[in-house]
C-alpha cells in the first residue's frame, strides 16, 4: 500500500511540474483540422511518432531546470510550425517527427548523464 502511494505521489508531482512548464497535448484526432494533423491521425506510424514525441516532451519538461523548460517549450512551438508546414506530406512529417524525437531523446540522455541530482 505504501509503495502504491509513493508511485501515485511521484506521478502527480511529475505531471504538475510538466503542466506548470507549459503542456503539449498529443493530437486529438476528433478535432484534427489542418492537413498535417489529419495526416498524422490517418497514419498509424505517424500517430505512434506523435505519441512518442509527446511523451518525451512531457518527460523532458519534468526533468530539466526551469530555464531549460522555457527553451524546450519555445522549441516545441517552433517545431509545431515546422510540422504544419509539411501539410499532408507523410515523408516530411516522418522526418520532422524523427528530428524532434531525436532532440528530446538527447535532452533526456543529457539529464541522465549529468543528472539534476
Amino acid at each position: 500500500m505504501k509503495g502504491r502511494f509513493v508511485i501515485i505521489a511521484a506521478a502527480a508531482l511529475l505531471s504538475s511540474s510538466a503542466a506548470q512548464a507549459g503542456e503539449y497535448a498529443p493530437l486529438d484526432c476528433a478535432k484534427a483540422a489542418s492537413p498535417a494533423e489529419k495526416a498524422v491521425c490517418g497514419s498509424y506510424a505517424l500517430g505512434q511518432a506523435e505519441a512518442r514525441m509527446a511523451t518525451l516532451y512531457g518527460v523532458s519538461m519534468s526533468l530539466v531546470a526551469m530555464g531549460q523548460r522555457g527553451n524546450i517549450g519555445e522549441a516545441q512551438q517552433a517545431w509545431i510550425k515546422t510540422r504544419e508546414a509539411c501539410g499532408a506530406d507523410n515523408a516530411c512529417l516522418d522526418k520532422v517527427y524523427g528530428e524532434r524525437i531525436g532532440v528530446l531523446d538527447e535532452v533526456i540522455r543529457n539529464v541522465a548523464s549529468h543528472g539534476p541530482f
